[in-house]
């Protein structure tokens, strides 16, 4: 049987709407949280009983090099038509895919109705040489493991 070393995380992609992005630098926050709740009836013993409550999904943060030319402007546009009120075109459903070292296909992760709830830049700096960086958190309904 072979041995099945865990996925690095240097080598993904993202895509929007079926469409690759690439440029990601990072990709933080991929999670959900079941709450519990906790409950007592008159009879049950001194302990308490544990339920299951609502699900919450963590926004995920998207972090790219800023650059300029074609395309330059599609993610902060996306932002903007959030922030002018235009949600019916704004949900997008988001796949993040993490490759193998040979860049094959191993995991995908699809956020449904995925929306830009955020929009920045690091800072500038005229004593520093580091890359300008543009992130983007988006706010979702849902994410799932398909692969």
């Amino acid at each position: 049987m072979a041995r099945q070393d865990p996925l690095r995380n240097f080598r993904f992609r993202l895509e929007i709407d079926g469409v690759t992005r690439a440029g990601f630098s990072e990709v933080s926050g991929l999670g959900a949280t079941i709450g519990v709740i906790s409950y007592r009836e008159g009879t049950d013993p001194l302990g308490v009983r544990k339920l299951p409550g609502r699900v919450t999904y963590s926004n995920v943060r998207l972090k790219a090099g800023l650059t300029v030319g074609g395309g330059a402007l599609e993610l902060f546009e996306w932002f903007v038509a959030v922030f002018a009120g235009n949600m019916a075109n704004a949900r997008r459903n988001v796949v993040i895919v993490v490759q193998d070292e040979q860049g094959q296909d191993q995991a995908r992760f699809v956020m449904s109705d995925a929306w830009p709830a955020r929009y920045a830049t690091n800072d500038l700096n005229a004593k520093g040489n580091e890359v300008l960086v543009e992130i983007l958190e988006l706010a979702h309904e849902g994410i799932e493991r398909v692969q």
